[in-house]
């Protein structure tokens, strides 16, 4: 009997565990859903927390993976899709938010690592070019896909073919999560570090 009570414990602390991992959370106005679902996986919540420009709010970011992780190598590193979702909450210039994700990944990646990169970073300019502007509660979704590579949503559409290269999404990660993030606060959120 013992076994029974201890099993049927064992199943209800996972159920309340999965409950408080599935939360979600509104973050400046913005819903940060507690689960994603990618690749038929379903994601918990890693972190969250909104980048600010000065005194200024720009957008809420959430980090999914399968499993938790602290530090940007353990992000990287970890096997199975992953997504970071960006919902902006003030309007920005596309183009310039194109530039400045451009300027993020050559401050953690160098100039010697972004040689390789430039046919990925030519494209990601003209994604964000393409859109002109993105306003308060438009979001882009960058995800990697084990087998296709990274994927980037902008809006809701899928943008182009997948950039294949595991070394270009290390460098869109180092945007949030590298050893010069765009922004420290932001970054702590993110991997779930109070």
């Amino acid at each position: 009997m013992k076994p029974i009570k201890h099993l049927a414990l064992l199943a209800l602390t996972s159920l309340f565990a999965l409950t408080a991992l599935a939360a979600d959370l509104d973050i400046n106005g913005v819903r940060v859903d507690g689960v994603a679902d990618v690749q038929n996986t379903r994601l918990p919540l890693n972190g969250a927390g909104t980048r600010y420009k000065g005194p200024f709010k720009v957008y809420v970011a959430g980090l999914y993976l399968g499993k938790k992780a602290s530090t940007f190598e353990e992000v990287v590193s970890q096997p199975g899709p992953k997504r970071l979702s960006i919902t902006m909450v003030r309007d920005i210039d596309a183009a310039e938010l194109g530039k400045l994700l451009t300027r993020g990944m050559e401050d953690n990646t160098g100039k010697s690592g972004m040689s390789q990169l430039i046919p990925g970073l030519m494209r990601m300019s003209q994604i964000f070019s393409e859109q002109k502007r993105m306003v308060a509660g438009d979001n882009f979704l960058i995800e990697w896909l084990p087998g296709t590579g990274s994927v980037v949503t902008v809006k809701g559409k899928v943008q182009g073919d997948p950039f294949k290269e595991a070394e270009f999404f290390k460098a869109l990660m180092s945007i949030w999560l590298g050893p010069a993030p765009a922004d420290w606060k932001l970054k702590d959120a993110l991997l779930g570090i109070k």
